[in-house]
């Protein structure tokens, strides 16, 4: 049997195919995507609309499950394909072209099971933390994670990559108003707790038996005060005074690693 026919046939949806070789930008409106896992992930997802693949041979081998015979796609060298994405990225032979993902309302995620945790973050506009701390949330079954639309990184290639699949299983909600989306988690059953260095009480301690939203500010500023004044606790986490703290995600991972398994 051959190697293509023991895969399962990928789920995602092609868009048309226009125009000829990509200009090393995405089009207007479109997302470009790179790297095995993040290609992958995009391509089994229904709620994606897909304009074009490029691709090495070996790129298209590597991945789990085939293509539609009528998907638009172009076979390209590793070089052509490095200029297509931001410099020196992985794209491991695989550059995707897609429409972003729609637009999730707070109220679809907070209606849903409460016994996983929402992510909210306030200012964390490095788009590897983002997506490192997606990741994370779809290891540990985050509900979803919230940040504000001004003060957060598009949807892009970078963020998927750190993501490793995982932008396209954790709904991601922005809002115009933070401090207005953590009064909302409230009204839901949320205990909000922010996570910060200066606080007295460490995590555990801090930690309720109910639904919780982990609240996390940017690296060095830490939560702005209005955001911090809107959570019901604020906590630590218990690392050795010779480190003065965690990178913003891996202090999430840690998080959402205790609030799983209290």
């Amino acid at each position: 049997m051959a190697k293509g026919d023991r895969k399962r046939a990928l789920r995602g949806r092609a868009g048309r195919m226009q125009g000829g070789r990509g200009s090393g930008r995405a089009s207007t409106g479109q997302v470009r995507l790179w790297g095995r896992h993040a290609v992958e992930a995009a391509l089994k997802n229904p709620a994606r609309v897909h304009r074009k693949l490029w691709a090495t041979r070996e790129g298209i081998d590597s991945l789990d499950g085939e293509l539609p015979p009528d998907f638009p796609v172009e076979f390209a060298d590793g070089p052509d394909l490095a200029r297509l994405v931001a410099r020196d990225a992985p794209h491991q032979g695989l550059v995707l072209e897609c429409a972003p993902l729609e637009d999730m309302h707070l109220d679809e995620v907070l209606s849903g099971d409460p016994a996983r945790p929402l992510v909210v973050l306030d200012q964390v506009t490095d788009p590897h933390n983002a997506g490192a701390i997606l990741r994370s949330a779809a290891a540990f079954n985050a509900c979803a994670i919230v940040t504000q639309d001004r003060h957060a990184p598009p949807e892009s290639g970078v963020v998927a990559k750190s993501a490793s699949g995982a932008l396209e299983i954790v709904p991601w909600v922005r809002v115009v108003n933070l401090a207005r989306a953590l009064e909302s988690a409230a009204e839901a059953g949320y205990w909000r707790i922010g996570l910060a260095g200066e606080a007295e009480a460490t995590l555990a301690e801090a930690l309720p038996a109910g639904p919780v939203a982990l609240v996390l500010g940017a690296e060095g500023e830490g939560m702005r005060a209005n955001i911090a004044a809107h959570c019901d606790a604020l906590a630590r986490l218990p690392i050795s005074d010779a480190m003065e703290s965690l990178n913003v995600s891996n202090a999430a991972a840690i998080a959402l690693y205790a609030i799983t398994t209290r």
